[in-house]
């Protein structure tokens, strides 16, 4: 007769539970332990990396410094073309048509004639500056009011501006409607204001797509840049990587530090291109608002603001990742125990 181990039967069942209760909590606990065990090995990596960055400050300074420098060029186009939008943001598209009336036309038979052009279904706006406007505006913005003032009479003719209707943006349309206006008796000049906007809008389209594409150019370089880095890290650590893959470690295992020490490159960079940036825009901003005085503007000099700070930091650290990355696969499975 068998007795087992000799207990009893109520206890060998308890006895098993209470094991399977155990091994239950020994797999949650692993579990914990596991992804516990994974956070601190990657926050020691990432310090490690930065250390052995910094115990190499002249190097490590170098290859910021051209990251920062190729990064901030495109950054800082990019800053002058947010200006220009800023400053031109109160101008449109649509065509502006200036009537200059005839000095023989009184200052109400003009009045008359802009009411009588606002009820047209292709103007949108009419506004009337009457030779007295006209003459006073021009005194405050050209510094020529003591001379102006000695004049017999008013040289200035009352002005008409004309702001066509949206749809009448076509150039055929409103080329007709100028022609139409310009052929009123009342008129003695006209003026269509559209070939100017359309150019500098011409040339701030052109601007960005050309900043864009110095962008991805140097976006290119950055990634050479940051590859043969880690590639040279590789090598002079070929004996170190040989030793940890001969104890067992994986690819990942082995690849985690270089891909830490691109984002840390990547991530300097992009502090350094913020810091040029900044300072030139700081620099500029002096003589720029005295300029904009001259002109009676209120315009100030624009930086980079937190979300494009942020996001010129996400872009650079994304080159630093991606260099690494592509450094590291292509020279790290070339180095194995023999």
């Amino acid at each position: 007769m068998s007795l087992g181990d000799g207990r009893p039967h109520g206890v060998r069942a308890d006895s098993r539970n209470s094991r399977k209760d155990k091994g239950a909590s020994q797999s949650r606990t692993g579990i914990r332990d596991k992804v516990s065990s994974y956070k601190a090995h990657h926050q020691l990596v990432a310090s490690d990396s930065l250390l052995r960055l910094l115990q190499a400050p002249v190097a490590s300074l170098m290859t910021w410094l051209v990251i920062g420098i190729a990064l901030a060029l495109p950054t800082g186009l990019l800053v002058v073309l947010a200006n220009v939008e800023s400053v031109s943001s109160g101008w449109d598209g649509a065509a502006q048509i200036s009537l200059f009336v005839n000095k023989a036309v009184s200052e109400s038979d003009g009045r008359q004639l802009a009411k009588k052009l606002e009820l047209r279904e292709d103007i949108a706006e009419v506004e009337f500056i009457s030779q007295s406007q006209a003459l006073a505006e021009f005194q405050s913005l050209s510094g020529y009011g003591d001379v102006l003032e000695h004049l017999d009479q008013n040289p200035l003719p009352s002005v008409i501006v004309i702001r066509p209707m949206e749809q009448q943006t076509a150039t055929t349309a409103i080329e007709q409607l100028y022609l139409e206006l310009k052929a009123l008796p009342q008129i003695e000049q006209a003026i269509i204001d559209l070939e100017w906007v359309q150019r500098l809008y011409g040339i701030m389209a052109l601007s960005k797509r050309m900043t864009f594409a110095l962008a991805a150019l140097l976006s290119f370089g950055v990634l050479l840049v940051i590859g043969n880095t880690i590639r040279l890290a590789i090598e002079s650590r070929r004996d170190e990587i040989v030793i940890v893959k001969l104890v067992g470690a994986t690819n990942a295992f082995v690849r985690r530090p270089f891909l830490y020490t691109g984002l840390w490159y990547g991530l300097g960079g992009g502090l350094v291109s913020w810091f040029i940036v900044t300072v030139v825009v700081v620099w500029l901003s002096g003589p720029v608002a005295d300029l904009a005085g001259l002109y009676q503007s209120q315009f100030e000099l624009l930086g980079l603001g937190f979300g494009e700070t942020l996001l010129l930091w996400l872009a650079s650290g994304t080159l630093g990742l991606a260099g690494a990355w592509l450094a590291v696969s292509r020279h790290l499975g070339k180095i194995e125990p023999r």
